[in-house]
């Protein structure tokens, strides 16, 4: 339990571990020992919000999944001679057709797959799961099926909220996180570190954490890419979506982080230079993130690496008076070229409103404070983060930011704020399952734009997210750049049907696509955002996709079914009925 008891009725959130072999197991997040649950404020304004009343939460309204995963409806479809050649390449043991291993790595974690896997509306399910060891298996993997022609897919975290992992057409599904997982090679004067795809973002950093005793290291390190989904994503997974960390602002994103790749791919191995800048053609390396696994299988990553040195960090937080305050705050802050803050986070005034409940700030005297000082609730908007690097350096981004903060009016909060968020960055997840339990359901979705048309974004997309009655829809910003930031939508609201969800899920990528901005700043595409790439990109400019496709892999094997649209029907695809030149 995460929360202290409540003084009135409380739900019956479910509070025992999946069982093994379980449904739940597959679709519940994370850690099978944590829960986490609202606290009675928050379950009140629930209530409130959603027009529920204790009755609705008395008993689950929807399946709990405590039942053993069941799939003899249906059956692996490959020949046993495939199988017995996959052993021969991996072993005996890493190869299986047995039920639960192959749910278990069919979804990701959309609302669209919860809600199917609650229901058990079972579809696009692999034939067989291989876990390979090492790189010259991986090939050799790849090499079988191309030459067998059987589809080929990766699961790396299992964290995708685009359906990227979905078998759509049966086939081989490589699972990684087994035992492709380990160090390549450390190299502490270029300050880099190589690994194998499948390596989680908790064990490259401890790995970092602990590199002067592993490798004999000067000092300890940081990877410094920190997404919400950390703990059960790959770096495998950050790459081919092109992903992005809570600590972007400063040590960027993963395009800007990884140096170079390694891939098996149906017409070879694949390996991007390994130097920091280069003058020579296209950037191969950029080329290959993005590409979801439809180009290859990602074997090998040299990533980046930064000094850890969190001593150093400068925690803050404010409260501005509204939106429009608050933007002009933010976009002076990555302007004034006073270097970045590491964490910048930025709440509307919905998400503010919902968040000083779920960090406990109501409950301190700051909240009669805001009030009686002109921060009115469902006005007001909270700014928080941290900075990092050398001690100077940190010490005077802090400073700047503060300076630029009070110059718009914002009020100081204490560092409470910010230690309350860092303490939920990673778990607010568990959150989801224990309100689903009870139909009520929170996804989310994300855009690009440039500080010129982010009101205007702001606006039209929540404008649609609201046309859903009883619908708690949050904004913030969190990676953020001197000419734009992304912008973070949340919606909260009572549905359990997975086509009702999607139908709502289409109407907002249509509004953002319809907006102007970017249909992903950091989720990628996937197959669900597929439809509306080609509109977002051009049709002539996403030739160049389709070529690169039909260069590496001709007989569309690579992770096919719609990923990033590339084997999509012209009639599957939503398109503006003008495209605009944004620039």
């Amino acid at each position: 339990m995460s929360n202290k008891p409540y003084k009135g009725f409380e739900p019956k959130w479910v509070l025992t571990p999946a069982p093994e072999g379980s449904y739940r197991s597959i679709f519940r997040w994370g850690d099978p020992e944590f829960f986490k649950y609202p606290k009675e404020s928050l379950y009140k304004l629930m209530k409130e919000t959603f027009k529920m009343t204790d009755d609705d939460f008395r008993d689950y309204t929807d399946d709990i999944g405590f039942d053993r995963v069941d799939l003899s409806d249906y059956p692996s479809k490959i020949a046993p001679e495939h199988v017995e050649a996959l052993k021969k390449i991996v072993g005996d043991e890493y190869v299986t057709t047995e039920d639960y291993p192959r749910l278990a790595v069919a979804y990701g974690c959309t609302g669209y797959d919860l809600l199917r896997l609650r229901h058990k509306q079972i579809e696009n399910v692999p034939d067989v799961v291989v876990y390979p060891d090492t790189t010259e298996q991986v090939e050799q993997l790849v090499a079988y099926a191309v030459e067998h022609k059987i589809p080929l897919y990766v699961y790396g975290g299992g964290s995708s909220v685009t359906r990227g992992v979905e078998a759509m057409k049966g086939g081989m599904t490589l699972d990684m996180r087994k035992r492709f997982n380990k160090v390549i090679s450390f190299n502490e004067t270029d300050q880099t570190i190589t690994v194998q795809s499948g390596m989680s973002g908790p064990k490259l950093e401890e790995t970092l954490h602990n590199a002067q005793n592993l490798f004999g290291a000067k000092r300890a390190y940081t990877c410094g890419h920190f997404p919400q989904s950390f703990e059960f994503s790959s770096v495998g997974g950050w790459t081919v979506t092109r992903g992005a960390g809570q600590n972007s602002t400063y040590y960027g994103t993963i395009t800007d982080i990884v140096l170079s790749q390694k891939y098996a791919t149906p017409i070879g191995r694949i390996v991007t230079s390994h130097y920091p800048r280069e003058a020579t053609g296209p950037n191969l390396n950029q080329i290959m993130m993005g590409s979801e696994g439809t180009f290859g299988v990602l074997t090998e990553v040299t990533l980046r690496i930064f000094r850890w040195m969190p001593e150093n960090r400068k925690r803050f937080s404010y409260i501005f008076k509204n939106w429009d305050v608050a933007m002009d705050a933010a976009r002076e802050m990555m302007q004034c070229e006073c270097g970045y803050s590491s964490v910048f986070r930025l709440s509307d005034p919905e998400e503010t409103h919902l968040m000083l409940k779920l960090y406990n700030v109501d409950e301190t005297p700051l909240e009669p404070l805001m009030n009686k000082l002109g921060y009115n609730d469902m006005e007001r908007c909270m700014f928080l983060g941290f900075t990092d690097g050398e001690k100077g350096f940190s010490k005077n981004v802090a400073r700047n930011i503060a300076r630029i903060a009070l110059k718009h009016g914002a009020m100081p909060m204490t560092g409470y704020v910010t230690k309350s968020w860092e303490k939920g960055r990673f778990n607010d997840p568990y959150l989801r399952d224990t309100l689903m339990d009870f139909s009520v359901i929170t996804d989310t979705l994300e855009c690009t734009v440039n500080w010129s048309n982010m009101a205007q974004v702001h606006r039209d997309v929540r404008k649609v997210c609201h046309a859903l009655p009883n619908t708690v829809v949050t904004t913030h910003m969190s990676h953020c750049y001197p000419q734009g930031a992304n912008l973070y939508f949340i919606f909260i609201t009572k549905m359990n049907d997975a086509e009702e969800f999607k139908r709502y899920h289409t109407t907002i990528l249509d509004a953002i696509q319809k907006s102007g901005a970017a249909i992903s700043h950091h989720h990628g595409i996937g197959k669900m955002f597929a439809p509306w790439l080609e509109g977002y990109i051009g049709e002539k400019e996403y030739g160049v996709f389709k070529t690169l496709k039909n260069y590496f892999d001709p007989d569309y094997l690579m992770n096919p079914g719609g990923t990033i649209g590339l084997d999509l029907l012209p009639e599957q695809k939503k398109f503006l009925n003008e495209r605009k030149d944004y620039r």
